[in-house]
């Protein structure tokens, strides 16, 4: 039973559409003349130096779309380039697929799964706006993940391999698996082929039940090849951006939001589990990650008992945070989860909004402080725009088919 409506106020709602056009409108810069997408800087100018990384270009094409979807005709130019770059900038002509980086592939892994399910989701979401080149970007994508990514002994996706897809690499991760998950699920609402949202059904199996279960709801994150858990990995690098050491405390909220979404795709018995799991991995995040160093904020990592081990704030922590409190409320109607979204949007307000230069800051010290010690930059609007939007949608379909101009009023 839905119980969302009850969550957000005609005038809250009102803010949260103008804080999305806002953040849309900070993304736009991220353009540069030739098409190609690039990092932010603080102040939303390209950041000079830094590589194009494909990710941040899938995200932000998938930021247009979402802008054109509710704002037609002012976003279409940006969504196109941003189509145009994965496919100049990133795609491997030879071997086929898409790079990480426009910087030579120097990696000895340079095509990853958490890219590829980014270019999918990108692609998805422009072929939910009738946008033929995103449609075939789509089949393309799904391809390229049913190929080389996709394990289907073990139902999880292999992290990344050569350019020439020979080796790969001997390290297996959740994180891009999370990213499967949702990107599985926008295809299958957007092609109609549950060939997808079932795959993403064995993912979430895989790694809420068969690890963070009997992890005490904690997130297992690093794994070797044979998909053996590898609980000290990066212990000397616990602040990766990428893969921090222990239990990152935003993936929880993730993790959970996904499970509710999968639910609501896939209602019946067989997955009665997923709201069940999805209450356990945000009850366990939350007392992990939020206030736990004296001040607001939710940390970024712990350890496997649970102490802050990264203490810096996150925006797409808190923001994955209020995602995953409005679809719990949603299904649950309690009133614990509606004052917990309005309480960490009380602190985004708070901490994260930029006023000055626009979107939000990426992050902040123990003390609500700007810092860069993870992240430096504005490169990301996507967390943040999804969580100004998904509190006001259905848990299905994806946000990519949901979004639509009626939202406006």
């Amino acid at each position: 039973m839905s119980h969302g409506s009850e969550l957000v106020s005609e005038v809250q709602k009102h803010w949260l559409l103008h804080e999305a056009r806002r953040l849309v409108e900070f993304a736009t810069g991220s353009v540069d003349p030739y098409g190609s997408i690039g990092w932010l800087d603080d102040q939303g100018g390209r950041q000079e130096g830094k590589p194009l990384q494909i990710y941040i270009g899938c995200r932000m094409t998938h930021v247009f779309s979402i802008g054109e979807a509710l704002w037609p005709n002012h976003f279409r130019s940006h969504l196109e380039a941003g189509l145009s770059a994965i496919d100049s900038v990133f795609a491997d002509p030879v071997h086929g697929g898409w790079f990480h980086s426009d910087d030579g592939q120097p990696a000895a892994y340079p095509k990853t799964a958490y890219d590829h399910a980014f270019v999918t989701l990108a692609a998805a979401s422009a072929a939910a706006r009738g946008i033929t080149a995103g449609d075939r970007l789509l089949h393309r994508a799904l391809h390229m993940l049913d190929e080389h990514f996709w394990d289907e002994t073990q139902g999880l996706v292999r992290e990344a391999f050569s350019r020439d897809w020979k080796l790969s690499e001997p390290y297996r991760g959740a994180n891009s698996n999370m990213h499967a998950v949702e990107a599985f699920l926008a295809a299958a609402d957007v092609t109609g082929d549950h060939t997808w949202r079932a795959r993403a059904l064995r993912i979430v199996d895989h790694i809420v039940n068969g690890w963070a279960r009997p992890n005490n709801w904690r997130i297992v994150e690093h794994f070797d090849e044979n998909w053996q858990p590898l609980l000290d990995y990066n212990i000397g690098d616990a602040a990766h951006p990428f893969r921090p050491y222990g239990a990152t405390v935003g993936h929880g909220m993730e993790w959970a939001r996904l499970c509710l979404q999968l639910q609501a795709a896939t209602p019946g018995a067989e997955s009665d589990w997923l709201v069940e799991s999805a209450t356990a991995l945000y009850a366990r995040a939350k007392a992990d990650g939020w206030a736990r160093d004296g001040a607001d904020g939710f940390v970024y990592t712990v350890d496997w008992d649970g102490c802050p081990v990264v203490h810096e704030r996150m925006h797409w922590v808190v923001a994955e945070a209020t995602a995953a409190a409005a679809a719990l409320h949603r299904v649950t109607g309690e009133h614990a989860y509606a004052e917990d979204f309005h309480n960490w949007w009380n602190y985004i307000r708070s901490y994260l909004l930029d006023r000055r230069h626009g979107s939000w800051h990426h992050e902040l010290s123990r003390t609500n402080q700007p810092s860069r010690t993870v992240w430096c930059g504005k490169p990301d609007v996507y967390h943040a725009l999804q969580a100004c939007l998904l509190p006001q949608l259905p848990l299905r379909p994806s946000i990519a088919l949901s979004v639509t101009p009626s939202l406006l009023g």
